[in-house]
């Protein structure tokens, strides 16, 4: 009996854990390389030819072209650990490939996936409370400490070079944008901090500028560049001629008419312009265009105005002036402006914008020699952002360099011994797949990964829980005293994220497909593993993009 459709596609059982499994581990290892200061960056060229350069594993895995189901279920561990962390995409996406790697070991050994997907998750819970366990608390006022987070974030990304200036401005601005809530817990605000990028420049010479910064100039030459006491109109309203609605055509039978009609046009503009002077605006940033004649008028009255300003700088600007943006300019009142001081900088080409006293808003303003190199240190600082927010609002740190995996892979296996039934294997494989950060950051340093992990052990065994690797000398050493810290929310999240992800690959055993196993429409050919792995056609898509 013929129950499924004649394109439809089905792949059961141990084809099935096998074609998961092989889809899972493919995008782990496209990341790999790139984990820790050693590590690799990668080019991605896009279908429009755009060329991003980076190291940074949820920008790799967004800006490949995946076409696989299960793969695009590893990228949601990157997406979720970005979001939640704002950093370690990379080791949990590497953690989650590995446990999978050692799953397909324990399935071969006829151990059920139930047994592996409950041991796992026993593990998972106890490796998270062990972190609890080891981590350090920090207190926000710890500068020294908390620079060491971010500086270890930046590592081996493209701010690194930089890294002590950047860190001291990262660390700069989540201190003003930080409060303390009425229970003693600081909460950091990121929607306050803006990163704005500009080429030409090192990236020794970034600022951290109190207010906004527009990359924009004055619509015309007798405009003020400053205004001290500025009062801001954000207008989300073109200040041109009102088009109509529909097509039209007009039949004009004499000049005067015609006159008559460029009169109105004009007369329209100057009422904008008298809407904008009624309310006592003398800065205008329009997120719309700007008539050329409505600049003449505003520049008459002494306004100063620009246009096509980004609607994410429109946003910023109401937070820190307090003003409302104004969608119609004949409805806007004095209520709507902002107050704050506007300035030019005319070497770099940028307005300055600083709201009263009670504002808080900073801008961090990034400077690289080239669009790449700015792009990349834009990433990285973000990063190193998120990490400082979390460790300032969360104020548990740990240990860099692998020492923390190693700890905890030491303790799973004590507590594996605890555990009955096969769920002991699965807790040991767990810890297992803790190592394989250690043993990849030896690698992406040119060292020896056996000998490295060897080392980290014996430290371990020996009491030292903070032993992990300088990749730079090749020796084992206490990280945390070293500066190489890590959040421990980060740790916690990856942990989290990478065994949910690897027990709900491990729990499907049937795939059903309608047509195709990709999921890009009928444009892959590639087709889907029938009689093998030529549903990785899918990953095709992934190769080409490295």
């Amino acid at each position: 009996m013929i129950i499924m459709g004649e394109d439809s596609q089905r792949v059961k059982d141990k084809d099935a854990q096998e074609y998961n499994i092989s889809a899972a581990r493919a995008v782990a290892e496209a990341v790999r390389s790139t984990l820790g200061p050693k590590g690799m960056d990668k080019m991605l060229v896009d279908s429009m030819g755009d060329v991003t350069i980076t190291n940074d594993g949820v920008t790799i895995l967004t800006t490949m072209d995946i076409d696989n189901p299960t793969a695009e279920m590893i990228i949601e561990v990157a997406e979720t650990q970005e979001d939640e962390a704002g950093d370690g995409t990379t080791t949990a996406v590497a953690i989650a490939g590995e446990l999978l790697k050692n799953a397909e070991d324990l399935i071969e050994q006829e151990i059920h996936p139930t047994a592996i997907i409950k041991g796992f998750h026993l593990a998972s819970e106890q490796a998270r409370a062990e972190v609890d366990d080891i981590a350090t608390h920090v207190d926000p006022d710890d500068e020294d400490r908390i620079r060491k987070v971010a500086e270890t974030s930046m590592t081996g990304k493209g701010a690194e070079l930089e890294k002590e200036v950047l860190a001291d401005l990262i660390y700069r601005a989540v201190q003003q944008v930080t409060v303390e809530a009425d229970d003693g817990s600081h909460v950091v605000d990121l929607e306050n901090v803006a990163i704005e990028t500009q080429t030409g420049r090192s990236a020794g010479e970034s600022e951290l500028l109190q207010g906004a910064v527009v990359d924009k100039d004055p619509l015309h030459d007798d405009m003020p560049s400053s205004v001290e006491d500025a009062k801001v109109l954000l207008l989300n309203d073109p200040i041109e001629v009102e088009e109509a609605d529909v097509d039209t055509s007009v039949n004009i039978e004499n000049p005067d008419q015609l006159q008559q009609f460029l009169d109105q046009e004009e007369e329209q503009l100057r009422a904008k312009v008298e809407a904008i002077k009624e309310t006592g605006a003398n800065v205008v940033f329009c997120q719309k265009g700007v008539d050329d004649m409505a600049q003449h008028y505003l520049a008459k009255e002494g306004i100063l105005a620009a246009r096509r300003v980004k609607k994410s700088d429109l946003q910023f600007l109401q937070n820190i002036l307090d003003a409302a943006v104004v969608s119609d300019v004949e409805s806007a009142t004095a209520a709507d402006l902002g107050h704050g001081s506007v300035s030019r900088d005319d070497a770099d080409e940028l307005f300055y914008v600083e709201g009263g006293d009670d504002a808080h808003g900073v801008t961090l303003l990034l400077r690289g020699s080239t669009d790449h190199v700015v792009d990349e240190l834009e990433r990285g600082v973000e990063d190193a952002l998120d990490v400082v927010a979390t460790t300032v609002s969360d104020g548990r740190v740990l240990p860099g360099g692998g020492a923390i995996e190693v700890e905890l892979a030491s303790r799973l296996r004590d507590y594996a011994d605890s555990v009955e039934g096969r769920e002991q294997l699965a807790v040991e494989a767990f810890a297992d797949a803790l190592e394989l950060v250690p043993r990849v950051l030896a690698e992406n340093a040119g060292l020896d990964s056996i000998d490295t992990l060897v080392d980290l052990r014996a430290a371990h065994e020996e009491g030292d829980a903070n032993a992990g690797l300088n990749v730079f000398s090749g020796d084992v050493e206490d990280t945390f005293e070293a500066g190489v810290v890590e959040p421990a929310h980060s740790k916690e999240q990856a942990l989290s994220s990478a065994s949910e992800a690897a027990n709900l690959v491990l729990k499907i055993d049937d795939i059903i497909a309608a047509g195709d196993l990709s999921t890009a429409g009928d444009d892959d050919e590639g087709g889907a593993p029938g009689g093998g792995m030529g549903g990785m056609g899918g990953m095709g898509g992934m190769g080409g993009a490295m």
